[in-house]
């Protein structure tokens, strides 16, 4: 990616970490090429000063990463190239961003490899941030999701929802919008995304922590605070509980950053921050698109004409 810079080696690792926490920067995210030499070294310049490290890996399995440090890891199981039988050491089989389709839907998740891998996972304290509407099949054309987008963006992301599109709309050059194991359409996408989604319930039922995230991509048609709560929903469809779901989305998130004692729950003395819907999440999830009001530091702001204010700018900004 044209956005990035490339590393040559740990020793540059070291220096581009510490070059950007001298810059004001808090946390860092590793990219799919980074060998495990570099990412050796990318954590042990970030632990030593207290920032975190997480990745959207290719060419290092989760199991390598876990056991070299990392903090949290990207989009699940669908991007975890460790199962790919065709896994060089360092390399990102074929040059993409996650194991082809087959790859993922041949998983068995009740495999000894897959369970000592989730147990490596919990063992060394390692997150998971679930992306789930970026691999969403046939993802749902909602009034207020085109309505947000630009206008080549609408005609882009309308184009590859209906099979018409080429490689990777609205994404530039980003792999994540592209071939992944979940994004696409018909029987296999939607067999890899339900993999992904069961991943996720049995990580957190056997003690992991799961996180709730976006990436601006899924071919774009993911956008930012709409996506959000729609990853909650998919939450919800994967097995947990409504208040699961918004648990993982809110308190595990700010426990994860380190800031659990300012944001993340309602309490008194905390940050007040939050929302209030029209509806019960608790008990109907769907409820959690009914948003009234967003308070921040104390003033509270009108959901709708905030939403009116930035329609067809999504692509744009």
């Amino acid at each position: 990616m044209l956005q990035m810079h490339w590393l040559s080696g740990p020793e540059d690792a070291t220096r581009t970490v510490n070059y950007w926490l001298d810059e004001g920067v808090h946390d860092f995210k590793c990219y799919m090429h980074i060998t495990r030499a570099e990412l050796a070294a990318a954590v042990k310049a970030a632990h030593a000063r207290g920032a975190k490290v997480t990745g959207h890996l290719c060419s290092i399995g989760f199991t390598e990463a876990a056991n070299i440090g990392i903090d949290d890891l990207e989009h699940g199981l669908t991007v975890d190239t460790e199962f790919d039988p065709g896994k060089e050491p360092d390399v990102c089989p074929g040059g993409m961003s996650a194991p082809t389709g087959p790859v993922v839907a041949a998983i068995d998740l009740a495999t000894t490899p897959v369970q000592n891998m989730i147990h490596t996972l919990i063992a060394k304290h390692v997150a998971i941030t679930s992306t789930l509407p970026v691999f969403e099949p046939n993802r749902p054309t909602t009034a207020r999701i085109l309505d947000s987008l630009s206008p080549q963006s609408r005609v882009d992301f309308l184009a590859a929802n209906s099979g018409r599109g080429r490689g990777n709309p609205s994404g530039g050059n980003n792999p994540e919008a592209g071939r992944g194991g979940g994004a696409g359409r018909g029987a296999q996408a939607l067999a890899v995304f339900k993999k992904e989604q069961a991943f996720e319930h049995m990580f957190v039922q056997a003690g992991g922590t799961l996180l709730a995230g976006l990436d601006p991509t899924g071919y774009g048609g993911v956008v930012a605070g709409f996506s959000d709560q729609r990853e909650v929903e998919l939450l919800v469809d994967a097995g947990f509980t409504p208040l699961e779901a918004i648990h993982i989305a809110t308190e595990n998130g700010a426990n994860f950053l380190g800031a659990g004692n300012k944001i993340g729950t309602l309490k008194e003395g905390k940050q007040a921050d939050l929302i209030v819907i029209r509806g019960k999440p608790d008990q109907q999830i769907s409820d959690i698109e009914n948003v009234e009001t967003v308070f921040r530091n104390g003033t509270g702001y009108d959901s709708a004409k905030l939403i009116e204010s930035v329609k067809g700018q999504v692509g744009i900004h």
